[in-house]
Formats: structure tokens, sequence, C-alpha cells
């Protein structure tokens, strides 16, 4: 998710990712900017976005990177170059209110850009990890390393990367190697600067040049057929975090008085109930929401 967010400030490999650009800029929203500074198109990323050992299910994913401590986070964005913003500075302090405002940013961004895609993108991957077992089986870790060509260039005990855009030397010092092959990533492999715990590859896999050609320009079609557009992407905006009319307003844009006729309609029907907090009502979605919007995500899937 984070090399595809550099992908969208970039106009590289437009031949593969050109549509998917032009549909996840559409899909973006304004709470988005957040995880946009954190992660630029050039230059160094946040390393707390891609914590090591981060579990295989999303929003656990993400609870642990907003679990980050506060240590860390200053050390991150203090790496960062650009102008600082307000949320960022925030951030670096570790406030509640800001990592709050991470965690819908990067659930938001998630549910609109990439697990629409999710088959497309692990399929790449099983073929990739596919094609490395067999190299394993032929010709052990030195086969494996060997057959990353040309990402890498394995000359024992150096392994190179030609097209890494730092220039630097790493000593694995019995920490060992982690590859992970990656849909997202375009022409030059990436590491962690962070250099304290396993080293981490990151690198481009194959593509299948019709990979777009039936992903989702939107909801799902049968989700809006039976709610409506405008409905079905309110649903998913309350799916992305719980929010007040003002927010839905904001996400999906249309006015405020949409937004709250919408999100009634959607309560009347079991998919969102309101939660009062203080002086302020959150729109929640709930089990059947959630459900349906899984069976929407499993419709682009298919």
């Amino acid at each position: 998710m984070l090399l595809s967010v550099h992908l969208l400030g970039k106009s590289e490999g437009a031949a593969i990712f050109g549509g998917w650009r032009r549909r996840a800029r559409q899909a973006l929203s304004p709470e988005m900017r957040l995880l946009f500074a954190l992660a630029p198109p050039w230059g160094y990323s946040a390393d707390f976005l891609t914590p090591p050992g981060a579990p295989g299910d999303f929003d656990a994913a993400v609870e642990m990177v907003l679990a980050t401590p506060p240590r860390l986070l200053r050390d991150d964005i203090e790496q960062l170059t650009g102008r600082p913003t307000p949320d960022l500075a925030d951030l670096r302090r570790g406030r509640p209110p800001a990592l709050r405002r991470l965690g819908t940013a990067l659930r938001s961004y998630h549910r609109r850009t990439v697990a629409p895609y999710q088959s497309s993108i692990d399929a790449a991957v099983r073929a990739e990890q596919a094609r490395l077992a067999r190299e394993f089986l032929r010709g052990g870790a030195e086969g494996v390393l060997t057959a990353l060509r040309p990402f890498a260039t394995w000359q024992p005990p150096v392994l190179s990367l030609p097209r890494h855009p730092a220039d630097r030397e790493v000593h694995l010092d019995g920490c060992g190697l982690v590859l992970v092959p990656s849909f997202f990533c375009w022409r030059a492999p990436t590491t962690l600067k962070d250099h304290s715990g396993p080293q981490v590859l990151v690198y481009p896999v194959g593509h299948d040049p019709a990979w777009l050609a039936h992903g989702p320009a939107g909801p799902a079609r049968s989700l809006a057929r039976l709610l409506g557009a405008t409905r079905a992407s309110v649903l998913e905006a309350v799916a992305d975090a719980p929010a007040t009319t003002t927010d839905l307003a904001r996400r999906t844009g249309i006015s405020p008085a949409s937004a709250s006729e919408h999100a009634r309609t959607l309560q009347d029907a079991g998919l969102v109930i309101a939660s009062r907090q203080g002086n302020r009502v959150y729109h929640v979605v709930t089990g059947l929401g959630a459900r349906l919007l899984r069976g929407s995500a499993a419709e682009h899937a298919n």
C-alpha cells in the first residue's frame, strides 16, 4: 500500500498502472493528505508505516502502526523533507487525534485504492513466491539470490542493488534477509532505512498488462444498484472509520444535508448505527453493513 502511494505521485509505469492511477486519484479524499505527507513519491518515507512482523490482517496491521512508540514517531517524522504540516507536527508528538486521523487515512485509502484489486495483487505475488520456491529447490538460497536479477546481482558474498536510489553498504551480521515481492514496486527495489533488525528487500513482481481489464471503477455494480451509487459510497466511507455527518460529506464530496439523509436511510436498513460520544454523533457500520461490503469486494475479485 505504501508503494502504491508513491506510484500515485509519479507517472512511471503508465502501461501497467495508468488505468489504476486514474481510478485511484478519483477515489482520494481530503483525510488522506496525512498519508501522502508521510510517504512522498521520492526520498524517504516514514519507516513506522511498515513495521517488521506486521500481521497479514490489514486492520491488525493498522493497529500495529498506530501503536508505534512516540520516540519512533518523532525520529521517523524528523527525517522527512519538506515543510511540516500541522497534522505531522501533532503526529510527531503522538497526539491521539492525529493518530486517529492516520488510522482513518490508512483504512480509507486501502479500501478505495488497493482492496478492490486484491485478487490480482495476490495472484502476482503468489506466482513470484512459487518461482522462488522452484529456484530454492534447484539451487538453495544462492539460487534464490541469483534469480533476483535484474533487480539484484548476487556475487558471493555481496548482493548488489544496481537500481537502488541510495548508495550505502549494509552488513547483515547474522540478522538475515527478508525478501518481499511487491505488486506496486516499480523497476527499482527498496529497503528500510532502519538497519537495527532483519534486513528487508522489497522488489517488483512481474505484471500482467491486462490485470486492470476487469477491475472496478467504484463501488461494486450490484451494491450500487441495490443502494444507489452515492449511498454505497457513504456506506464505504462509514466503514473506513466512524464518522460524523460532516466527515461523511467531506469523504464523499456531497453536502452535509445529503450525507445526513443517506446515513438515516442506511441506519433504517440496519447497515449503520448512530453512536453518541459527548456532543457528537458518529455513524458506525454494523456487522450487516460490513458483510455487505465484503460481498462487494468479493464481486470485485471475481
